[in-house]
C-alpha cells in the first residue's frame, strides 16, 4: 500500500483513477456503489473511462423507492453495461429477519446480513474495489488514503476521491450536467437504507442522518476483522464498538 500511494500520492483523483484501472498490480476490480447521493461523480466517472466494469450494487431490500428508481435512470444514462446487483440469500433472510424487523434490534446484524455477508461473497471474485468515500464524510474516514489494504493484504481498496470536497463533487456534478438522487433536495446528503436514515439539518455533519440517535457511524462494508480502517492498515486504530 505505502508503495501504490506513495506512487500516485501527487496525483489528481481522476489520474488516480485512470491509472489504477490499468494498473497491473491491482488486478480484477469493481466498482462498489450504493447509487447514493454523490454516487453519480464515480459512475461518471467510470462510464467515461471503463464503461464494461463491473459496478456492484447492494439492494438490501430496505432501500428508499427513490434511490431504486435513481439506480435505473443512472444505468440507462450513463450507459454502464455491467451492473450487478447483490442482496442477502433468501434462505439467510428467512433465518435471521424473517419479519424484516432486525434493525429495530440489531442495525450492525442487520447491516451484516444484508451488506457485508453478500458483499465479501461478490467481492471475493476480485482484487480491488473502487470506493466513493472521502475524508470529509466524517471523523471516521478523516484519514483515509487512496489505497488501502483489505483482509491482510486480500484485497485492495481505492478511494479515488478522497481528498475531493463537497464543493468539488458539486462543481463536477454542475459541469457535467449529472442528475441528482431525488433526496438531496430533500435534506439527506448521505442516504442508505430507509429505516435507517433520516434528514440532516444545517451545520450537521453529513453523515448525522445515518443511524441518529445511536454511535453506529458505518454499516460495516468499511471494517475489518472488527476494526476501522481509516489509513494504511500498518497504522494503530481504535476499535468500534
Amino acid at each position: 500500500m505505502a508503495r501504490l500511494n506513495d506512487r500516485y500520492r501527487h496525483h489528481g483523483a481522476v489520474a488516480v483513477l485512470e491509472h489504477a484501472l490499468r494498473d497491473a498490480d491491482l488486478g480484477r476490480i469493481s466498482l462498489v456503489s450504493s447509487f447514493g447521493a454523490e454516487s453519480v461523480v464515480l459512475l461518471h466517472l467510470i462510464s467515461v473511462m471503463a464503461p464494461a466494469l463491473p459496478v456492484l450494487f447492494i439492494d438490501t431490500q430496505m432501500l428508499f423507492q427513490e434511490t431504486l428508481e435513481y439506480q435505473t435512470l443512472l444505468a440507462e444514462r450513463l450507459n454502464l453495461t455491467d451492473i450487478r446487483t447483490i442482496r442477502a440469500a433468501d434462505a439467510a433472510l428467512a433465518l435471521d429477519d424473517p419479519d424484516g424487523t432486525l434493525h429495530q434490534f440489531s442495525t450492525d446484524a442487520c447491516c451484516a446480513l444484508r451488506k457485508t455477508v453478500p458483499l465479501e461473497t461478490a467481492l471475493s471474485q476480485f482484487d480491488a474495489w473502487i470506493t466513493g468515500r472521502k475524508r470529509y464524510q466524517g471523523q471516521t474516514r478523516a484519514e483515509i488514503d487512496f489505497f488501502e489494504e483489505e483482509d491482510n493484504g486480500r484485497r485492495i481498496k481505492i478511494n479515488p476521491l478522497a481528498h475531493w470536497g463537497r464543493e468539488d463533487l458539486e462543481d463536477y456534478m454542475t459541469e457535467n450536467r449529472l442528475p441528482r438522487h431525488p433526496l438531496v433536495a430533500r435534506g439527506y446528503p448521505s442516504i442508505g437504507c430507509a429505516p435507517c436514515t433520516s434528514p440532516v439539518k444545517p451545520g450537521e455533519d453529513p453523515r448525522a442522518g445515518r443511524w441518529r440517535g445511536s454511535e453506529k457511524s458505518e454499516c460495516g462494508i468499511h471494517f475489518i476483522g472488527g476494526r476501522m480502517v481509516r489509513g494504511p492498515v500498518a497504522a494503530e486504530k481504535e476499535d468500534v464498538k
